[in-house]
């Protein structure tokens, strides 16, 4: 389901954690809502917030949508056999829009990145971002952009 709303602890949403550097990485063109297939002492140490999406992506296998890279770090009170902290995890979503990622995927230059974990009504749920990879020029023109705002609201400030 494509995620129209903000995402706000005022909803009762309690977000796990966000990958802010995929910002800086990636331009994103489309986002999406995602539940999780979770073992239990994965889903406690997700809501204790030991979750880490700075490397992770998604792809479309066997038309089904997986999760690689994502860290989530072994439950204290668990079995020590059960530590796959980076083991590949099912995405779920609808098939008409597994198939349209699949299809965007293809296209040049496009990927899946997480951007946020976060606990939705007892469920843990994964925002996922249809993202373009921005070159270094991009990036370089964005923090020029940024400079260049914050000298402008310094200068209005400083007028006052």
């Amino acid at each position: 389901m494509n995620v129209e709303r903000k995402i706000s602890r005022s909803e009762g949403i309690k977000i796990l954690t966000e990958n802010r550097r995929a910002r800086h990485r990636y331009t994103f063109m489309e986002q999406f809502e995602a539940g999780l297939v979770l073992s239990g002492a994965e889903v406690k140490s997700c809501r204790n917030g030991k979750i880490q999406l700075v490397d992770a992506y998604a792809t479309v296998k066997n038309g089904e949508l997986w999760l690689y890279n994502a860290h989530i770090s072994a439950y204290s009170h668990a079995r020590l056999e059960d530590d796959a902290s980076t083991r590949p995890r099912k995405l779920l979503m609808r098939r008409k829009e597994i198939d349209r990622l699949n299809g965007k995927t293809r296209e040049k230059g496009l990927t899946l990145i997480p951007t946020k974990m976060y606990l939705s009504n007892g469920y843990i749920k994964c925002e996922i971002a249809l993202a373009k990879g921005k070159l270094f020029y991009d990036k370089r023109d964005q923090k020029r952009k940024a400079i260049d705002e914050s000298e402008a609201r310094e200068a209005v400030n400083h007028r006052r």
